[in-house]
């Protein structure tokens, strides 16, 4: 059954064709023979209650010199649509969760919305990882300088990161008696608005900061080990990480097993738990990535599995 699918994504145009998810979504979606729409964050309107959306033909193509065309945008009522994929990355800001809402009532309409706009809303990437105590490392939130500060003394050695942030950006590793942490607590507080996420530095970030993907509650096998390079203690890709995959441990297992009944409570169909030795440090929701590194190194098809979900819950959206 072909279906209408609109992805909001960021330009797809600067996409780095190798490694990003959404495309290998797409390209997925395309071959299944589904109708694919384009849509960027300043393409989306409410009039008078119905969520509307300037939706652009998209055809792809797995050619990193020539990987996309677009055709004539035309706004049209989103509630006409069987999927909207939300893969706009983070920041979480004031503008994401108003798209959130216009794709929620879409959705009330019968639309399936992949991840659920609710819960792109509600679990921040961090914070809902600390729903599940029983699978993460001793972690402290606050905005208050003096408790991370007591947090540090502690634990002797911290992983410090705003709430709000990707790719590892503006993550600090700090020791007790550093002369630098209240210059460090000063940018990630400001002055007190902002929370600040404490988590107890994992040695076994040298061995990679595993991403596990997870399709409607289930597994993919293998994870994507994202090893620092040199004298760098972050993991993640885009900080220049080696990516390197690796089958799921037996603690691996049990994490997801631990995650997997809330993320389908939630409807989030696809998800990317971090995880660093035995901790779980963060849930990804909004636009996790990985699936085209781990489907070259394995020939697996991941965007296929999510694929049989979407394809299965849009068909009965359809029967009702």
């Amino acid at each position: 059954m072909a279906l209408s699918i609109a992805v909001l994504m960021d330009p797809i145009g600067a996409i780095k064709v190798a490694k990003d998810t959404s495309f290998a979504m797409l390209l997925e979606a395309q071959r299944r023979g589904h109708a694919l729409y384009y849509l960027q964050q300043g393409d989306l309107a409410v009039r008078d209650g119905v969520p509307r959306g300037r939706l652009t033909p998209l055809t792809v193509r797995d050619d990193p010199a020539d990987w996309f065309s677009l055709g004539e945008p035309a706004w049209g009522d989103l509630r006409e649509l069987d999927v909207v994929l939300m893969r706009k990355d983070p920041p979480v800001d004031a503008e994401f969760v108003y798209d959130t809402m216009v794709l929620e009532l879409a959705q009330r309409a019968g639309v399936l919305v992949v991840n659920d706009p609710r819960s792109l809303r509600d679990c921040n990437e961090k914070l809902f990882a600390l729903q599940f105590p029983q699978c993460i490392a001793p972690t402290l939130v606050a905005r208050d300088a003096a408790k991370l500060r007591r947090f540090v003394a502690e634990h002797g050695e911290v992983v410090l990161k705003p709430l709000d942030g990707m790719g590892g950006r503006g993550i600090f590793r700090v020791k007790a008696g550093d002369s630098n942490l209240n210059s460090m607590l000063e940018t990630l507080l400001d002055h007190g608005r902002c929370f600040t996420i404490a988590q107890k530095y994992i040695p076994q970030i040298v061995e990679g900061d595993k991403r596990i993907l997870v399709v409607d509650g289930e597994a993919v096998p293998y994870a994507l080990a994202r090893i620092p390079q040199g004298d760098e203690f972050r993991g993640n890709l885009a900080a220049g990480g080696r990516g390197e995959g690796v089958p799921l441990s037996q603690r691996d297992r049990w994490i997801v097993e631990q995650v997997a009944p809330e993320l389908r409570r939630r409807g989030l169909l696809f998800v990317g738990l971090d995880v660093i030795g035995d901790y779980l440090t963060e849930i990804n929701v909004t636009s996790p990535t990985c699936v085209r590194e781990l489907d070259k190194q394995f020939g697996l098809n991941i965007a296929g599995q999510l694929f049989d979900v979407i394809d299965r819950l849009a068909a009965g959206k359809r029967a009702a």
